[in-house]
């Protein structure tokens, strides 16, 4: 059993380094060259058909028929001249990937064979099997029918020889079975409500565009490891292992130099990544050894998410061309730094504000309190709704471990900025306001750009902290679709702002002047939420405490915090924005009930596998070992000599025995429990009963393992351990 093992060290060792492809010009020559975007538009588009498809991205315009076969022309040229052979629509069904169905550009000819053909109708809409996908119980396996449909706002790219067209992915009966059509809906939604707000301020505002910058954790493990690990070919993480003697203690390889080979690596990657116009900006080493982090510059939040489901799929591919693997999952080891997405996202203007930074005068620094109270309002008052948007069973690992915030929304503003709030509430009465108290408040205001200017602090344990001109959702993990976090988030701020706007108006029409109005306002919604503003540290227990004296939540039962979506609060803001009707919000949270039982169910699958086909049997052996070696010591020695010199030798054979009997014991328990669960129909209810049930079994089976790794002689031992996995270079 231990072959596989050694095999894989050896391959290791004899590994020889991969020569990474370098591009012999400037990034920005080749940037971009795999998207049809709109210098490529310009040039294989008419006139027409070009002015047609930019009113449609740039204001959501209808293309009609015409336009779509004049693009569909265009977009054919320019794909084949750059090797593409095929076409598909890519989308982000409720998996945690994306899908695509290849189809080639051919159709027959009048004279018998085959001509090269592409439509605006096999642009626009496609129809791809809708069988399989997760659905909620929207769609039943026999009704296979669902609808793929052009996304303009994201260009069309090329992998390989494929032409991808990003696309929404909806059911026969109109219900959305992806990410991408709620996002783009919810991104609608604080588009014209973050329009109406400010309008207070300028008049010349008349879109308001959500933009998001993420930032991808990840580890790397050799392959030949990698496959000779089970249980992370099958769920993504360790179920096993003692920790590393050393591991990150000595933060020595956070920031550090960047290993020779992994520096190919993402030298590779990011030269894919920029043909396909990714802005990949940063990369350096993570606090985990053999972790990373690649960040790019801020993008509007559709085209990043897209962005980023490409960059997990080209870090999949280019890493096993060096050898390695990358690992997703958000906690792949037990006792180190697990890995997450944080969310970065700001609000911005078409006249080129972004609304989270300070402006240079009163008015405009009025303007930046005014979204930034706001957005602390939505986050305090939608806190479960956030948390849900997050949870997995793969996050659930990750979330307060020490190294990522805690399962408690909070919001870290830093100190000027909960000074300026808090300053707000003292100026502001419910009467009206002297000339003086309103000129002395805005003067005040005025002076933010200067205050903030080197007091941006941050704080890495708060789940949604405000860092200078952004908010940044930290509770994301690495595994997840961005979607699923943007759009809470930007729901949730979009129907605050649409209530602000009521009060606001409410207070002018009983003659109170604007700016006194908001100023009451934004000091009535400063003390509603000031529970939700923490900038201590996350990772405390006196803060677990603190928030729950404060009426802040802390759900960290991954199908409890699911329920979040069911409830009044959320099903309002969702369907009164258009962002989900009742169906598809049932649906999603029986995807996630399901997705959550799945990952569990596997886990104690392979858990059980490896312990009873691998383990166990390794214990056995070196047991037996020891047996013999007993049974040769007491027909050499005498029994007093004997007693002396076996004692310890019986202590560990009775140690593993009763490790052994422990491990097979729990296995059958958990699989008895699992059959239990799996009689149960209801989503919720099998999900509740695989938390309850049958996930704690993975801790004490794997408690027992982990002591056994300590004291079977090494060169039995089956699976790459720790010390080989986490420091290979």
């Amino acid at each position: 059993m231990a072959t596989l093992r050694f095999k894989a060290l050896e391959t290791l060792s004899s590994r020889k380094p991969i020569s990474v492809k370098r591009e012999e010009n400037l990034t920005s020559d080749y940037y971009g060259m795999l998207v049809f975007d709109r210098p490529k538009m310009k040039k294989y588009l008419s006139k027409e058909s070009f002015k047609g498809i930019v009113d449609a991205i740039d204001n959501g315009t209808t293309i009609d028929r015409k336009i779509a076969d004049q693009v569909a022309i265009g977009m054919k040229a320019w794909a084949m001249e750059n090797g593409a052979t095929h076409y598909t629509h890519w989308f982000h069904p409720l998996t945690d990937g994306t899908a695509e169905k290849h189809d080639a550009f051919i159709d027959h000819s009048e004279l018998g064979g085959v001509v090269e053909a592409f439509s605006g109708k096999l642009l626009a809409q496609q129809e791809p099997d809708a069988s399989s996908f997760p659905s909620g119980g929207i769609r039943n396996t026999f009704e296979a029918r669902g609808y793929t449909a052009w996304d303009v706002s994201s260009p069309a790219f090329i992998v390989g020889t494929t032409l991808s067209i990003p696309t929404v992915f909806i059911s026969y009966t109109g219900e959305a079975l992806d990410y991408k059509a709620p996002l783009l809906k919810a991104l609608n939604a604080v588009d014209k409500a973050a329009v109406e707000v400010c309008q207070f301020f300028d008049k010349n505002v008349t879109q308001v565009t959500a933009n998001l910058g993420w930032e991808q954790e990840y580890f790397l493990v050799d392959e030949a490891l990698y496959f000779a690990r089970p249980d992370l070919i099958l769920t993504g993480r360790t179920l096993m292992g003692h920790s590393s003697a050393k591991d990150q203690q000595l933060e020595d390889h956070y920031f550090g130099s960047i290993p020779e080979r992994v520096g190919m690596f993402m030298q590779d990657l990011e030269n894919e990544a920029y043909k396909l116009g990714i802005p990949c900006k940063t990369r350096h080493n993570e606090v985990a050894p053999n972790q990373f982090e690649l960040a790019p510059i801020f993008e509007e939040v559709n085209l990043a998410n897209d962005h980023n489901q490409l960059v997990m799929d080209l870090m999949a591919k280019i890493a096993r061309h060096h050898g390695f693997c990358v690992l997703l999952h958000e906690k792949p080891f037990a006792g180190i730094n697990g890995s997450g997405k944080h969310n970065n996202w700001s609000l911005s203007t078409n006249t080129g504000v972004n609304l989270y930074s300070p402006g240079k005068n009163p008015k405009t620094n009025l303007q930046f309190l005014t979204f930034i109270v706001n957005t602390i309002k939505a986050v305090y008052d939608n806190q479960d709704l956030l948390r849900a948007s997050i949870v997995s069973a793969s996050n659930s690992h990750r979330l307060g471990a020490n190294e990522a915030p805690p399962a408690i929304i909070s919001s870290f503003l830093g100190t000027e900025v909960n000074r300026m709030l808090d300053l707000l509430v003292e100026n502001v009465n419910d009467r009206k306001m002297t000339p003086d108290e309103k000129t002395s408040l805005k003067l005040n205001i005025g002076r933010i750009p200067e205050i903030l200017l080197d007091n941006t602090d941050r704080n890495r344990t708060s789940p949604f902290a405000f860092t200078g001109n952004r908010f940044e959702f930290r509770a994301v993990g690495s595994s997840a679709n961005c979607a699923s976090a943007m759009i809470a988030l930007n729901s949730v701020v979009a129907a605050q702002l649409i209530n602000f706007k009521k009060d606001v108006d409410a207070l002018i029409e009983k003659d109170i002047k604007k700016d006194e109005a908001i100023f009451q306002v934004l000091k009535k919604y400063i003390i509603e939420c000031k529970a939700v503003r923490f900038d201590g540290n996350g990772y405390s227990q006196e803060w677990a405490e603190e928030a729950e004296r404060r009426g802040l939540t802390n759900i960290k039962n991954v199908p409890e915090a699911l329920e979040a979506y069911l409830t009044d609060k959320s099903r309002a803001i969702f369907e009164g924005l258009g962002i989900f009707n009742p169906i598809e919000i049932e649906a999603r949270v029986e995807v996630e009930f399901e997705k959550f039982m799945k990952k569990i169910q596997i886990e104690s699958r392979v858990l059980g596998d490896i312990a009873i086909n691998h383990i166990v049997p390794t214990a056995i052996s070196y047991q037996t070992s020891l047996i013999d070696n007993v049974r040769g010591l007491k027909e050499i020695f005498s029994e007093e000599e004997f007693k002396e010199l076996a004692g310890a030798r019986l202590d560990l054979i009775r140690k593993i025995s009763g490790h052994i009997s422990t491990i097979k014991a729990q296995v059958s328990e958990m699989t008895e429990a699992r059959k239990v669960a799996n009689l149960i129909e209801h989503g919720k209810d099998k999900a509740y009963a695989y938390d309850v049930s049958v996930r704690p079994y993975l801790s004490t089976i794997r408690y027992h393992i982990d002591k056994l790794e300590e004291v079977v002689d090494n060169e039995y031992w089956p699976l790459p351990k720790y010390r080989e996995l986490l420091f290979t270079r």
